[in-house]
């Protein structure tokens, strides 16, 4: 009975808590000797485990574990429900300012046309100047593999007519049967 309870606990923390980083709380904190902290950063001392839950139990919070690297241990009282519900804000705050930076790619041929050229630069200027990152492949098929260097020339081409919108990260280089160059946005001023 005792280790399908455990196993309940464990399943409960798991989906209940949304950060990884697990705590010890109340009951759970097996150290002899606590370091004490309030909520409002008051230091009550070092004392037992059970005196600190005791402590906590009057205030009608609950002890956990803040720093348990910490020799002894740094336990703070305070209300876990309100710190939890105000770390997952903070986390759904966080996700919500990070920009996530997108890579297109623009894939050319050895022999490309002018015009097709011309395109393929137009789509690159769009995806640059809207924030994406670039990666431009030209992918050698047979006997094109004996004139990579018509690759690197075209790629070299590219990068001049995209000068303005964007720099490049990694020069054109082959690998494999690829040639690959990645470019980025210019930083507005």
């Amino acid at each position: 009975m005792r280790a399908f309870c455990v196993r309940t606990l464990f399943l409960y923390r798991e989906v209940f808590f949304i950060s990884k980083e697990v705590q010890q709380i109340n009951d759970e904190i097996r150290d002899k000797e606590v370091r004490v902290v309030t909520d409002s950063g008051e230091q009550l001392g070092i004392m037992s485990a059970k005196a600190a839950l005791k402590l906590a139990e009057e205030r009608d919070l609950d002890l956990v574990k803040i720093a348990p690297q910490a020799k002894p241990p740094v336990c703070k009282i305070m209300d876990f429900g309100k710190f939890r519900f105000e770390q997952s804000k903070r986390e759904k705050e966080n996700r919500k300012n990070q920009k996530t930076v997108e890579t297109k790619e623009i894939r050319l041929s050895l022999n490309i046309d002018v015009h097709d050229f011309n395109t393929k630069v137009n789509h690159a200027k769009k995806f640059l100047s809207s924030g994406h990152k670039l990666k431009v492949s030209i992918r050698l098929r047979g006997r094109e593999m004996g004139h990579s260097e018509l690759g690197v020339a075209t790629m070299k081409r590219f990068e001049e007519a995209l000068v303005e919108d964007g720099t490049v990260d990694k020069k054109p280089k082959l690998e494999g049967r690829q040639i690959l160059m990645f470019m980025s946005p210019k930083v507005s001023k």
